[in-house]
């Protein structure tokens, strides 16, 4: 009876577990928008898993969503990685969202192949965080970087357009990203441990 009772108390700590209207208790990291934060399981960013930010046009906010997560890692001496971004980072502005530039990593791609591999390679290596450009990643790809984030103990975030098609995404955490009557705001498509139940205005 015991064995059987440890085994269910092991499957109730378990974050993947869905509980209804309850939340199941995960590892976090603030997204540092209090707004975002107050919707999301354990409020931020979960620990050692893969997330996505998905969009229909770039230009909406999208890299402003993880500074705050970026500036905290760097400064507590993690590193920081941006691969395959769509534009070269604006150092000084980097710098004013907080970011030790030191502790940062940007690395331009030939393919999706080698920006996969690079951002796998940094998670085994215990970066904080690697974000990730990759419109057409699949979900193979996908639960790769998952793997490699849990073995890091890092915050995998991958950027890519909003398709149709890819709707079956494995990540613990996935958020719509737009402009709306001049303001940004973030929809909460999916995340572990709760329903998806807000939308909220990023901070300025």
């Amino acid at each position: 009876m015991s064995t059987r009772a440890e085994s269910l108390q092991s499957l109730l700590r378990d974050t993947r577990l869905w509980r209804g209207a309850t939340q199941a208790p995960l590892r976090a990291q603030a997204t540092g928008h209090a707004q975002l934060d107050a919707a999301l399981p354990g409020g931020g960013w979960p620990c050692a898993s893969l997330s996505e930010i998905v969009y229909a046009t770039a230009g909406v906010g999208e890299l402003q969503l993880a500074m705050p997560l970026a500036a905290r890692l760097t400064q507590g001496r993690r590193r920081l990685a941006l691969i395959a971004p769509p534009h070269l980072p604006y150092a000084p502005a980097l710098r004013q969202y907080g970011v030790v530039l030191a502790q940062l990593t940007v690395i331009e791609t030939i393919n999706d192949s080698d920006a996969l591999w690079a951002a796998e390679e940094l998670l085994r290596a215990r970066a904080g965080a690697v974000l990730l450009w990759q419109d057409g990643i699949d979900t193979i790809a996908q639960r790769r970087l998952q793997l490699a984030a849990e073995t890091g103990d890092g915050i995998a975030l991958v950027y890519r357009r909003l398709m149709r098609h890819d709707a079956n995404s494995v990540a613990a955490l996935r958020l719509k990203i737009a402009r709306v009557g001049g303001a940004t705001q973030i929809e909460v498509l999916k995340c572990r441990g709760a329903r998806p139940t807000r939308t909220c205005a990023l901070d300025a």
